[in-house]
């Protein structure tokens, strides 16, 4: 759930409050993992998984046509993928016209890993892309946590692979991550909090 948890620290280091957990799911080898972000400007009483999520990251795209990642997922909300296919491709046209082509895009978070880290890790990148996409938190901020939890090389090849996702992500959009993002993230969170859900399954590791 590195993800999740990198969200949620990056919020934090911004005055936010943040929760992150997993949720598992069948106990079964190769079973898809969620793991859940809620942040607010307020404290967080609940702790239920989010079952209408406001964002969404897809680390794994064979998830799309398999699972109901897409399942609760509110009208309007930000939605990005790790893939190199285009929406047309991946067959996500019906999902286009909900989100809107500023709120769902996808990311070559497993390419900017591989070519970073030498791994396809691609969780670093994604959430680069996210912070470009939503407006939820700052790059630097993704940034410093990514530097916090990994050491070294490791660290700074995640880092660079989110400044990239970051960059490529900002680029496509209408607009940059826009201060009218910023104030729907911020409407969400008066509301009771920003929510976001990372789906992926458990033959990706993190580092």
């Amino acid at each position: 759930m590195t993800t999740a948890e990198l969200l949620a620290a990056a919020a934090f280091s911004e005055g936010q409050h943040a929760q992150a957990f997993p949720s598992f799911g069948s106990e079964r080898t190769g079973a898809p993992v969620v793991s859940f972000c809620r942040l607010s400007g307020a404290p967080i009483r609940r702790h239920e998984p989010i079952v209408s999520p406001d964002a969404l990251m897809i680390v794994d795209p064979t998830l799309i046509h398999q699972v109901d990642v897409f399942g609760g997922l509110e009208e309007g909300a930000y939605v990005l993928i790790n893939s190199s296919r285009s929406l047309h491709d991946l067959q996500l046209e019906d999902l286009l016209a909900r989100c809107g082509p500023e709120r769902l895009r996808t990311v070559i978070a497993t390419d900017l890993a591989r070519q970073e880290l030498g791994r396809p890790l691609p969780n670093a990148a994604l959430l680069g892309g996210f912070a470009a996409l939503s407006g939820a938190v700052s790059i630097d901020s993704v940034l410093a946590a990514i530097r916090r939890r990994f050491k070294g090389e490791v660290g700074e090849g995640n880092a660079r692979a989110a400044q990239r996702a970051f960059e490529l992500v900002a680029a496509e959009l209408p607009e940059p991550a826009s201060a009218a993002a910023g104030a729907a993230a911020g409407a969400a969170a008066g509301a009771g909090a920003h929510a976001s859900a990372a789906a992926t399954s458990p033959g990706a590791h993190d580092e």
